[in-house]
């Protein structure tokens, strides 16, 4: 039986965005991962674009806030950010808690190169953090 995984930022529009993708890619076969926010607004297009870089799709991803799963057991929470570490509400409904605190690329500036440089190197660790936490 697959483990239910929850990547939970503020936002639900970079990080755990990616997050749940790479997961769903990579180790679908022992993880079914989700992902949400304490606040919603939109999947971020450059978050698509470095995923899609790797071959993992995740334009048809849509943020969703953490209400939408109160009730639904999750063997794992995972937070990706601080904001959202803090924010977080009781979540009665999981069986273990991690905090992996990432940087947020959403609020890069710069050339279009410069800021998906900064989005590579946050779903890189993302990457990392998630074959060293679920591999």
């Amino acid at each position: 039986m697959k483990k239910k995984v929850l990547f939970l930022c503020t936002h639900n529009s970079a990080r755990s965005q990616m997050a749940e993708g790479y997961l769903n890619s990579s180790y679908g076969d022992l993880y079914e991962a989700f992902s949400a926010g304490t606040e919603v607004t939109s999947v971020n297009p450059y978050a698509v674009r470095v995923m899609d870089e790797i071959g993992i799709d995740i334009s048809g991803h849509r943020s969703k806030k953490i209400d939408e799963f109160f009730g639904v057991r999750m063997d794992i929470l995972v937070t990706v950010c601080d904001a959202a570490h803090g924010a977080c509400p009781m979540f009665p409904w999981t069986d273990e808690r991690i905090h992996a605190g990432f940087p947020d690329p959403s609020g890069a500036s710069g050339s279009e190169k410069e800021i998906l440089e900064v989005f590579r190197e946050v779903r890189d660790v993302i990457i990392s953090f998630i074959d060293e936490k679920f591999g």
